[in-house]
Formats: structure tokens, sequence, C-alpha cells
């Protein structure tokens, strides 16, 4: 073992029950003519499985009505206009004193008055969800969250705008018309907002659309960032699943090489020397030497660095954007202190661990969770367990068992 990473187990899957469950056409067919490039409707009678045990009416009014929500995880809207929280939140009552808990008595009135509710953060609320997303982010290798909106017959919740994600863009029910036109700006990223260019969208707002549809329930739209959209709801109340893709792209990759960079640059004496006295910095007649001597010393550091270094700074972004497989706090608490030998364990969906071994000679399991310190004796044993995906408890030992499950590295098979 070095002093390195050793084993990289659970990373992206590659799998398709997810992808292809969303768009009529081959993984490699989306990925080399739709992905980040054009927009692909993708019929209910196109598409393999159905989506409908993903979300429905009913779940809608279960979450606004008997979960508690609260304002982050719901907003509401008419005719391009958000509401503020307190028009559709109220106090919690006695045993939960939370001011902006969701009302549905004023939901009600908002929602029968022609305002869209907006269902946000359903890939942490919502059982079918939760799952489904973190397939889906498995396999595309790219953050994915969900949110849903629930328009009344006839009404807009949003004009014209586009978004700085992919979406995939569900039809749980009813029916949306859709109007679909050409990105003023491709490829947004994420604090380049349609706001930040409402001139440009209302302009290109008033153009023929380049694309006009409806979709009904089980139809799915993939719409890449940077396209405008707007939906208006038909014959009764409409519901859709919106499935945002954050995805990765080569401005991370820059963050990352000029974030290291500047870090490897900062060794040389050089760049950490300061100024002559009295220099005016304000002039660039002054300071033009020391610019230069610092971008050279930049120039050096990222030269010596490569795809390698960009991957070990990316693992911890990457480790922070998605969640691993819900684990049950008490159930597993309760299972690890009735652990017995013919059990078995497997490692936690969408961990992705790590097994690191640092300088100091201690081994280290970096994952979603946390680091975990590894005993020497324990190495080669959740080495294997690493790289299989699962074992029984008596193999690896009752006590090591243990002390996987309660560190929340495991769940029993």
């Amino acid at each position: 073992m070095t002093d390195s990473t050793t084993s990289r187990a659970s990373a992206p899957t590659r799998g398709r029950s997810a992808l292809r469950s969303l768009v009529s056409v081959d993984d490699e067919v989306f990925a080399d003519q739709y992905w980040g490039e054009q927009p692909l409707v993708s019929r209910v009678d196109e598409l393999p499985g159905d989506l409908g045990g993903l979300f429905d009416v009913a779940a809608v009014d279960e979450l606004v009505s008997r979960r508690g929500l609260r304002a982050p995880f719901l907003r509401v809207a008419k005719d391009g206009v958000t509401y503020g929280d307190r028009e559709f939140t109220s106090g919690g009552g006695v045993g939960a004193a939370v001011a902006d808990q969701v009302s549905d008595d004023k939901l009600l009135r908002l929602f029968a008055s022609g305002a869209t509710i907006v269902l946000q953060g359903l890939h942490r609320t919502w059982p079918a969800l939760i799952d489904f997303t973190q397939q889906l982010a498995g396999e595309l290798g790219h953050p994915v969250q969900t949110n849903a909106y629930v328009t009344p017959s006839q009404n807009t919740g949003f004009d014209d705008h586009y978004d700085v994600h992919d979406v995939f863009v569900v039809q749980v029910s009813g029916e949306k018309r859709w109007r679909i036109r050409p990105p003023v700006h491709r490829a947004p990223l994420r604090d380049e907002p349609w706001t930040a260019r409402k001139a440009q969208v209302a302009t290109a707002a008033k153009a023929p659309p380049l694309l006009e549809f409806t979709l009904g329930p089980g139809d799915c739209l993939y719409l890449p960032r940077g396209y405008l959209h707007s939906a208006t709801a038909l014959g009764g109340v409409s519901t859709h699943l919106t499935i945002g893709v954050h995805t990765w792209t080569r401005r991370h990759l820059a963050d990352e090489l000029a974030s290291l960079a500047l870090a490897r640059a900062s060794r040389d004496e050089g760049v950490r020397a300061s100024l002559a006295a009295f220099a005016d910095v304000s002039q660039g007649s002054e300071i033009r030497d020391d610019v230069e001597l610092a971008r050279q010393a930049l120039l050096r550091a990222l030269e010596g660095l490569d795809a390698d270094d960009v991957a070990a700074a990316l693992a911890r972004r990457v480790r922070g954007a998605q969640r691993p497989e819900p684990v049950s706090p008490v159930a597993q608490t309760v299972a690890a202190a009735a652990l017995a030998p013919d059990q078995s364990v497997r490692v936690r969906a969408h961990l992705v661990p790590e097994l690191v071994a640092g300088h100091d000679g201690g081994v280290t399991v970096r994952s979603r969770v946390a680091d975990v310190a590894v005993p020497a004796d324990d190495v080669d044993a959740v080495e294997r367990l690493l790289e299989v995906g699962d074992a029984r408890v008596g193999d690896l030992g009752v006590e090591l068992a243990r002390r996987l499950l309660l560190a929340g590295l495991v769940v029993l098979a």
C-alpha cells in the first residue's frame, strides 16, 4: 500500500435503468447527439418503463398537508411572479413552533386562484425520487435534483426563461403545452442566470418557437441548459417533474487548475516576497516586473499539473455534491447491537468510498459520510469489502462489522 488512494469503490456507475426510462434513444445516441446540445422529446409509448411510480398528484397533497414542509421546500408563482414565503406559510402550532411551515389553507386559496405550486428538493423528501435521482446521478456522473410543478388549467407559472442546469421534464398528470426557443447565451454557468439577460430573453421570447408541443402523462423532455422555455397547463391540473442535472463543466476543471497552481506558486519565495517600499500598486508601470514574475510562477505551476491532480481535487467536490443511500439511524443501531456472524453487510450505495494511506502509516476510508480510521489489522478485510461490495459478518469479524455499521459505511445486506 502506498501513501495515496489504493481503492475507489462505488464510483459513478454507467448503468442504464434510470436514464433509459427517460429517453427514447440508446445511451450512446443520447450522449453523442443530445447531451448538452439539443432538446429531445420522448413519448410514453417510446419509453421502456412506466415513470408513474415516481410521483403523483396524491403525493403533492400529502407533502403540503401532512409532512410539515417548510418554505425552502416550496415556492408559489403566478404569471411569472413568485410569491413571498409569508403568503403561503404559517406557524406550526403547539409543539412545532416553526414560523415558516407550509399552510395548506393558504395554498388552497392561491392554487384555486391560478397559482403554480413548486415542490423543491424532492430528491430529499420523497422516497421514490430519492432512489431514482441517486441512480440517475450514478449513471450520468453528474449531480441531480428534482422539483415538481403543479399548475391549474390554462395557467403559466413562469414566463420564458432558461435554466443553468440540464433538465429532464416528466409529465405526471394532465397536459402542458411547451414552447422552446434557442439560447440567447449557450451553456450558461451557475452564476449566469437568465435574470442577468432579461432584455435578451424578452426579445427572444417574441420570436416563433423553435419547438412547440404538448406533453401528456408519461412523456419526457430533455432540455439542455440555456434553452428558453415556458409551459401552459391545458384542460385541468397539470403536474410535471423537473429533474435537474447540475453538470460538471470544463470551468470546474479550470477552477481547480487555478487553485492548485496558486497553491504551488505560493511555495516560491519570490512570489511570497513583499513588493518594493513606497510602491504604488495602482500604477501598472510600477508593478510590471512583479506581475511578470508572478505570471511565470503560475505558468510553471500549471505546466506541472496533470489530470490526476485535478481529479484528486475534484473528488472532494464530487463527494459533497450528492448524498449516499439513506440510512435508518435507529434500525442501524439496533442491528449493530444484535449482529451475528451468519449475517451479511454491503457497502452503502452511492457512498463513493476510497481507502487512503497517509504519510504517518495510518489508513482511512474516505467517503461521503466521513473519514473513518482503519486499524492495521483490519485493512485487508476492509479493502476486500470495498472491492467486492459485500461480505459475511463472520468473515469481517463481528466487531469490525459493527464499527462499520455504526460509522454508516455499510448496511445489512
